[in-house]
Formats: structure tokens, sequence, C-alpha cells
């Protein structure tokens, strides 16, 4: 019954938090068509509706661990689920991520993801888009912000392994910016393709910051090994053992 009770719950929480992205979105739109900072307002105001109504909705609490970043900088984050994403955008000041082209389709979505500097790329063609993304990325038409990467490409369900791109190390070279890594229990909770969710406590946390000027290979080390590692903690506060981790 518990469970039961929990589905409806887990059901009606994701129809209601689209159903007000619609209104949020509309209700934003004349500003956003005049600024970015429209754009931003309306997906933290979202977002921050997103993470509150989920507490008291389905149980699922939220919390932003570490220093939140501010500058022009890489958060390079674990990406398990949809709600990380949503803590994120919640906390960053001016988030933009590099996204599936095929996103700008989707209604409201796209069109507030490109408002606030999203970089579409063709995922399917890896060298294609990388290059696309440094292209892009370094362009100077961008404004400053925090460009969100998530490393392995994909959300990756909890327990499972997958590489690390080597996409994040060349756009740390070739935008020389600081990069915040970012560990997360989120999939816990949100898993990645149910639309039930558990009631918990999902993190976000902010790492100490892997400065400029390091090789592609300690760069790509470092950051596995501190976003991993973090993760698997963090996992483990929520219940969640990692057997076989991909780092130790």
């Amino acid at each position: 019954m518990a469970y039961a009770i929990q589905w409806i719950r887990s059901l009606f929480y994701a129809f209601q938090v689209y159903l007000v992205m619609v209104f949020i979105g509309l209700f934003y739109l004349p500003w956003t068509l005049l600024s970015r900072h429209g754009a931003l307002a309306a997906v933290h105001a979202w977002t921050q509706y997103a993470r509150w109504s989920a507490s008291w909705m389905i149980g699922l609490k939220s919390e932003v661990r570490g220093e939140i970043p501010q500058g022009e900088v890489m958060v390079v984050s674990k990406h398990q689920s949809f709600f990380d994403i949503i803590i994120l955008v919640s906390v960053l000041p001016r988030p933009y991520f590099i996204m599936k082209k095929q996103i700008l389709w989707f209604p409201i979505v796209g069109w507030y993801a490109k408002r606030i500097g999203c970089v579409p790329v063709d995922r399917g063609k890896r060298g294609a888009a990388i290059k696309a993304m440094v292209e892009k990325v370094s362009s100077g038409e961008r404004e400053p912000g925090q460009l969100i990467i998530f490393p392995q490409g994909t959300r990756v369900a909890v327990g499972a392994q997958s590489e690390y791109k080597t996409g994040v190390a060349v756009l740390y070279e070739k935008l020389n910016a600081p990069v915040v890594p970012a560990a997360a229990n989120v999939g816990v909770f949100w898993p990645r393709q149910r639309i039930y969710r558990d009631p918990g406590l999902a993190v976000i946390e902010f790492l100490p910051v892997i400065e400029t000027g390091l090789d592609k290979r300690e760069f790509m080390t470092r950051v596995e090994h501190a976003v991993e590692l973090r993760s698997n903690a963090l996992m483990a506060e929520a219940g969640f053992t990692v057997e076989n981790p991909q780092v130790s």
C-alpha cells in the first residue's frame, strides 16, 4: 500500500511540475524576449519550485554542499537523473550546458535552454561534436557563466560504470578556465527511467577547484577521482553501496 501511494504521489508530482513549467515559461516570456536575465529568472523560478514541491509532495528533500561557483568556471558533474540538473540550475547564478541539439525541439525547455546560452551539439559524431563544443563555447558570442559538463556524456544509473569522455579535457585546455567538480547521489532516489521517486535526501556537492594548467591525463585522473569517490560516498550515505566502483 505504501508503495502504491508513493507511486501515485510520484505520478502527480511529475504531472504538476511540468504543468507549472508551462505557466512559468509563459509568465516570463515577455522579459525573456528582451533579455537573457528573464530566461535565467524563469529557469531559477521553476527549478526552485521543483525542489520545493518535491520536498513535501514526494518526500524528496535536496541539499547543496560546498561553495557554490560564482564566476567563469566549468562545473564537471556526476549525472544520474534530471533532478541533478534541477538542483544545479537552481543554485548556479548563470548556468548553461552543452546539450544534445534535439533538445532545441522540446517545447519551452528547448527555447529557454537556447536563451540562457546552452550550446547544442550533435553527440552522435564524437569528433565533430568535440570540435563544435570548443568552437561554440570559445566563440566570444556567449555571455559569462558556469558551463555545466557531464563528463560521462549521459545519465548513468547508480552503480553502473561509464568512461569519462575526452571532450571535457579538450574544453579544459582550450577555455583555460578553472573546473569545479560536483558529486551527486540523486539517482538513488530519482531513477533515470522511472516515474516512481523515493523519499530521502538528494545531495549535490561542489568539490575543491581544479585550477588551470594541468596536462590532459592528470586533469582527467583528478576530475574522475574527485567526482566518483565523493559520489560513491554520498550514495553510501543514502544507503546505496557501489560494488566494484569505477575508482577506489
